[in-house]
């Protein structure tokens, strides 16, 4: 899932609960920011061709256009030898040729634009199953229905999720929603989604995508859900950009991660 870029990478900053590491911000002057490179991609262990996007940030009273970044010289490698330099396919969309992402493996990006470069690595976690999802009525709001996603976690393993859920065949993109295993290593997931029944209703048709993404990816977004004024008990909202897993200062992530869905219809009992 690639992220629109928020105007001067709008992010807030608050104490993140249920965030291990303690991470340095780096606080934003909103009217005079210098636009920044926002880099975004991933690789997964569907068929490619795979895409990263380069943007620009704006500032923050400037229009919501986000101005793409031509001309950058792409590649992407694995640590089997395998080098796959992109193609733009459109201004600041950039796609692979050959590569096939595998879990396991590691995968590293670089990009040359101007007189810069960036980099970033991720490395493609096991796949977990995602068995099912089912619903329930919130036991705070009985008029409140969540999605859960079922799946049984491995024991011993470090292991980190992100979920993207489809409503009626349209992103739902108003939270971002992560998970780690640190407190539930070994179980049965049946955590709820905090998306509601403001969003869907009964016999809508719900579509959930279920990522395992590697712990850089999970930290990143995971600053980026409780800065941005969705994440659980958020109450602070002071500008700050989530720590990126790309050098040289880039906002955005790379990501290699798997993926798997279910569908089901929205029903409770």
């Amino acid at each position: 899932m690639l992220i629109k870029p928020y105007t001067t990478i709008l992010f807030f900053t608050m104490a993140a609960l249920l965030f291990d590491s303690c991470q340095k911000t780096v606080h934003l002057d909103l009217n005079n920011a210098a636009p920044q490179i926002v880099i975004q991609g991933e690789v997964t262990n569907d068929p490619g061709p795979y895409t990263i996007t380069i943007n620009k940030s704006t500032g923050f009273y400037s229009e919501n256009t986000f101005p793409p970044v031509t001309g950058a010289v792409i590649k992407i490698s694995d640590d089997q030898g395998v080098t796959d330099s992109l193609t733009e396919t459109s201004a600041g969309s950039y796609s692979t040729h050959i590569l096939q992402g595998t879990p396991g493996h590691t995968y590293t990006l670089s990009v040359i634009t101007g007189n810069n470069t960036y980099s970033a690595a991720s490395t493609m976690p096991a796949p977990v199953n995602l068995d099912s999802i089912s619903f329930r009525r919130s036991a705070f709001d009985t008029k409140q229905i969540n999605a859960i996603p079922n799946f049984q976690d491995p024991v011993g393993i470090k292991n980190f999720y992100q979920f993207i859920e489809y409503i009626n065949g349209v992103q739902f993109t108003k939270n971002i929603f992560v998970f780690s295993d640190r407190l539930s290593d070994g179980k049965y997931s049946t955590l709820a989604l905090r998306s509601d029944s403001s969003y869907f209703k009964v016999g809508d048709q719900l579509e959930i995508k279920m990522y395992c993404v590697d712990e850089n990816v999970y930290n990143y977004f995971n600053e980026l859900d409780q800065s941005s004024g969705t994440g659980a008990f958020n109450t602070t909202a002071s500008p700050a950009n989530p720590a990126s897993n790309i050098s040289n200062g880039a906002y955005g992530y790379f990501s290699a991660h798997t993926t798997q869905s279910k569908s089901a219809q929205v029903a409770v009992n």
